[in-house]
């Protein structure tokens, strides 16, 4: 039974990570429905976070539903919202048994799905592949409980640590295999976000391209004066693809009134002495609906966010090339004069991509 068990959570994890980056605010979960040892229903939560994962499986399983075992990587909820709660629809189905990975920690739900399950006399499992379904709906249970979304850190440089030239040069030091697999990261999280240099510097559009990839992360942009380019892509391209921008108080109320004329949408936030208080950008960001945000810097950014304590994931890909002290560092300032206040994180995979290295590194606990 537990070998069982695995094999098919570990197909729901898979399904409802297919829902990572379209279905915020909801979590993206995955869902399979057994009978007799056979799949007869699999969903995961789509687009705009419904119909849920329970949903699409029991309406393709259909009649089968009945007596089957149901496996999903949440607990389903338990509250009416704007659908009927998974829990009666899945105790209206007549399944047998439920297999659950996680609680969902939304105080609406928070056991409460398990509990009528089991009041209702289904056969409840929970803790299959916790930990798994645990880091897959970490910016969900960031979002819910801390107010703010995940945070992944990806940072591009050379062998000696550097983002660009001295001249800002950085196009580009890894290979296409790299630049491919950050556009599928992407594509996994709610929102791409850098910082003004960045946008300034670099032009980005910040998309995903050439994965065949139909709704676009939403891009943010950190920008305390909104001193960003008019005619840039971001501003051609806001009234098509998402641009968020975060800035402070002071932003020049011309430039307010242009962006917002081109389709962005402002989010103003706090401050923390003359800079923006990453802090509150994430709880900005978190309130407006985001789960999972893909940080591509530029190096000013990530030190905040570093010195602050709001990364939970950190992505290298390092290139084979050097470019000396005179470039510019991947990560900026932070006033670390001893290592042991270094924010340090724990190695979890390295492999080869091209000729690149990437490497991903979590939260050390």
């Amino acid at each position: 039974m537990i070998d069982t068990d695995h094999r098919f959570m570990a197909m729901a994890l898979s399904l409802g990570r297919r829902g990572q980056g379209t279905c915020w605010p909801n979590p993206a979960v995955g869902c399979v429905i057994v009978k007799d040892g056979r799949v007869v229903g699999r969903g995961w939560t789509q687009s705009g976070g419904r119909p849920h994962a329970e949903t699409v499986a029991l309406a393709q399983a259909g009649a089968q539903a009945r007596g089957a075992t149901v496996y999903v990587t949440l607990e389903p909820c338990a509250h009416h919202g704007e659908t009927p709660p998974c829990s009666e629809a899945l105790v209206a189905a007549g399944v047998a048994r439920v297999v659950g990975a996680v609680e969902d920690s939304d105080g609406r739900v928070a056991g409460q799905g398990f509990a009528a399950l089991s009041k209702a006399g289904i056969d409840v499992t929970t803790g299959v592949f916790a930990a798994k379904a645990a880091h897959d709906h970490a910016g969900f249970f960031l979002k819910t409980e801390n107010g703010r979304p995940m945070v992944t850190l990806k940072m591009a440089s050379s062998f000696d640590g550097r983002s660009a030239t001295a001249t800002g040069q950085s196009q580009w030091i890894t290979g296409p295999e790299a630049r491919c697999v950050v556009h599928a990261m992407r594509a996994r999280h709610d929102a791409v976000m850098v910082g003004a240099g960045t946008a300034r510097a670099d032009d980005p559009s910040l998309t995903v391209r050439d994965l065949g990839i139909e709704q676009q992360p939403v891009r943010v942009v950190v920008s305390r004066h909104l001193d960003l380019p008019l005619l840039g892509q971001l501003a051609r391209t806001a009234n098509k693809v998402p641009v968020w921008l975060c800035h402070g108080a002071g932003a020049d109320i011309e430039r307010l009134r242009a962006w917002e004329g081109l389709g962005a949408r402002l989010i103003p936030c706090g401050m923390q002495g003359v800079q923006l208080d990453t802090a509150d950008v994430l709880q900005q960001l978190g309130q407006a609906g985001l789960t999972r945000v893909f940080c591509e810097g530029g190096g000013a950014l990530a030190a905040s966010l570093l010195a602050a304590d709001l990364v939970d994931e950190l992505v290298g890909f390092t290139a084979g090339l050097a470019i000396g002290a005179e470039g510019l560092p991947v990560i900026g300032a932070m006033g670390i004069d001893k290592l042991t206040v270094a924010p340090r994180f724990k190695l979890v995979e390295t492999c080869a991509v091209g000729p690149d290295i990437m490497h991903r590194w979590t939260r050390d606990p």
